[in-house]
């Protein structure tokens, strides 16, 4: 793929009319940007005149949502490519990075677990993450959207398969003796006594692939003829567990229905969408049988079936860990052959995008498609649950304050996280009619020059920043809180109050002490006890501990830059570019510590001098980037 260019006349000052007039005919990517130069929209085209001119003719009809768009719409970029599929490639990391506002997204896709089996090492590990690293040598099963599903699936492969069972990285050289995991037959291989037994780790990992891509028939064949095997060997011991095994993956088989009887893989694809959104109903079919079955939701999915489905499967694939070689939709779109291209392309074999008018597959679509309504209907009740169990909340605490014509729609609260006045951080969060909104959460590096810890003054910078901001016109910040929440007591509320009052603001604040729960008010010599099971209480108590894991993480990841930046900066010969370069080649200083002379003389910008003097540095210091502590 050529790297995708824009075209010398987009990169001018002009007008958006302008721009209009100078758009290439080239396949490629256009941005749509507000007055505020936010990307709203991107999109692909095989002709970018004819498509970008097209959402601007009066004589167009175009949706409600398109209408919206092109209303806001201020200014515009393009990214020309070389051709169509280039372009679909470039539109899906597009929108994966920006996020527009109107172009229908997997609703929190970046939030989906995943089982990562780490292939990359000697002795792979099971884990579970909810990042998916491409190319890393590492295979991934997902995305899933019920993490508790996930959970039990990782305790039984380790229940079922001699994984080793701690999350360490061994290379089976003795570091230590045998633990209790593997005394007990948990983890038998014990690479951390060099104890293993590579070929045999390495048939357990291969199970484990076929068990997770829900190979189960063609993995209890094999294990069987290793059963007959052991046996004949005499390794009755052996046998046995291969038996159990066996037992435990029928039992797991038993449970998945068969839907065909072709053998081939296949993803069915149904959507349903109404006012409130669109839901996303998915089969998985492996070998026949329907092994399992997930659901998304989409963020602007409302308006048409085919637009909602084509976007989805560009989301979905563009990450997913596996693509099978059908996949069944419930409405043709214009870009199946496109994407069948692109979908070959990271298969690395032919895949087949099929919209069935009839027979099985249709009885398939229709199938998910009633899951998918039942799903939909299901969230919209659970939200509406949850939303009114809010409003009760917001209610009360209201009543509670003598604020009852104040709806609290919008509650602000602050937080600052430090170590004795060290790497001081201050967080701010924002809860919308009693939800977190976390697009509209903000973070404050405090400058704290004297290093004292002083909370009080920390409380009183991160606030004046906030409403200076605010004066300012900072679109980031012009929005009005009802109700601002102070994570401390009096001193901390009235630094605060100070801070506000500075700008002539005068917006309502209270601070919540943590160790007895007392509510405090500006102008009230005794603090409000809300009752322990009031669900004033508990809102408030979630806004408070969500502002906190806010700060505490800010102030995590900053103090342990700041641990790795200082360990380099002590080495000789190590300036900013080359920290740089070791620290994006490595990910950490501890990884560094474990690497080998020649290693690190790998990563861009070394040499095998600077190499060795940074290896024994690292040795002798036994520097480290660990985690840092709780604050």
């Amino acid at each position: 793929m050529s790297t995708p260019h824009a075209p010398a006349a987009s990169s001018i000052a002009m007008t958006l009319s302008q721009k209009l007039e100078n758009l290439p005919t080239n396949p490629g990517c256009y941005l749509y940007k507000d007055k505020e130069g936010t990307i709203i929209y991107v999109g692909k085209a095989v002709n970018l005149r004819n498509r970008v001119r097209s959402y601007f003719h009066k004589s167009a009809d175009h949706s409600p949502k398109t209408k919206r768009l092109v209303a806001q719409i201020a200014d515009m970029e393009w990214i020309v490519t070389d051709t169509e599929l280039e372009a679909l490639i470039l539109e899906c990391n597009l929108i994966k990075k920006h996020r527009p506002k109107y172009n229908i997204r997997l609703r929190d896709d970046k939030h989906y677990p995943y089982l990562q089996l780490t292939t990359s090492e000697p002795f792979p590990r099971l884990l579970i993450t909810r990042r998916v690293k491409q190319g890393d040598g590492n295979k991934y099963f997902g995305p899933f959207t019920n993490s508790h599903a996930v959970y039990e699936t990782s305790r039984m492969v380790y229940r079922l398969f001699p994984l080793v069972t701690c999350r360490k990285y061994w290379t089976n050289t003795e570091n230590q003796k045998p633990c209790l995991y593997h005394h007990m037959g948990r983890c038998p291989e014990a690479p951390c006594a060099n104890l293993a037994d590579k070929g045999r780790y390495g048939q357990a990992v291969k199970d484990v692939e076929l068990f997770l891509s829900g190979r189960q028939d063609k993995l209890i064949k094999d294990m069987e003829r290793q059963m007959e095997a052991a046996a004949e060997d005499l390794q009755f011991e052996r046998a046995a567990k291969l038996r159990d095994q066996i037992n435990s993956l029928r039992t797991v088989a038993e449970r998945q229905k068969v839907v065909n009887t072709t053998q081939g893989d296949q993803d069915v694809i149904a959507v349903v969408n109404d006012e409130a959104g669109a839901c996303v109903q998915m089969f998985f079919i492996r070998g026949g049988k329907l092994i399992g079955q997930e659901h998304f939701l989409l963020e602007g999915g409302e308006d048409g079936l085919e637009e909602a489905t084509s976007e989805f499967v560009k989301q979905y694939y563009q990450d997913a860990s596996f693509v099978p070689s059908e996949i069944l939709l419930p409405a043709h779109v214009e870009e199946m052959e496109i994407m069948e291209s692109w979908l070959r392309q990271k298969k690395g074999a032919k895949v087949t995008i099929q919209a069935p008018k009839q027979g099985e597959k249709k009885r398939l679509i229709e199938m998910a498609a009633t899951n998918a309504r039942l799903a939909l209907d299901q969230i919209k009740a659970q939200s509406a649950a949850e939303q009114d169990r809010a409003d009760t909340a917001l209610r009360q605490l209201s009543e509670a304050l003598d604020m009852p014509d104040n709806l609290l729609t919008r509650i602000e609260a602050y937080d600052i996280s430090n170590v004795q006045g060290r790497h001081a951080v201050g967080g701010m969060i924002v809860f919308e009619r009693g939800k977190p909104k976390k697009a509209e959460y903000r973070r404050f590096k405090i400058e704290n020059p004297s290093g004292d810890p002083n909370d009080f003054a920390m409380m009183y910078e991160v606030l004046t920043r906030r409403f200076s901001q605010m004066a300012d016109g900072n679109p980031k910040f012009t929005p009005e809180p009802d109700l601002i929440l102070i994570d401390g007591g009096k001193g901390q509320l009235n630094v605060a109050q100070d801070a506000m009052k500075q700008f002539g603001y005068d917006f309502p604040m209270i601070g919540l002490a943590k160790q007895f729960e007392l509510v405090f008010v500006p102008g009230r010599d005794e603090p409000i006890e809300l009752p322990r099971n009031s669900p004033a209480l508990f809102l408030l108590q979630r806004v408070r501990d969500e502002v906190h894991r806010f700060a505490i993480t800010y102030h995590r990841a900053v103090r342990g830059r700041a641990a790795q930046m200082s360990v380099l900066d002590e080495i000789p010969g190590i300036g900013p570019t080359r920290r740089r370069a070791l620290l994006k080649f490595f990910g950490s200083v501890e990884k560094m510590r474990q690497a080998s002379a020649a290693d690190l003389a790998k990563a861009p910008g070394m040499n095998s001098k600077v190499a060795q003097e940074l290896h024994d540095y690292l040795r002798a210091s036994g520097a480290t980037a660990g985690t840092p502590s709780k604050a």
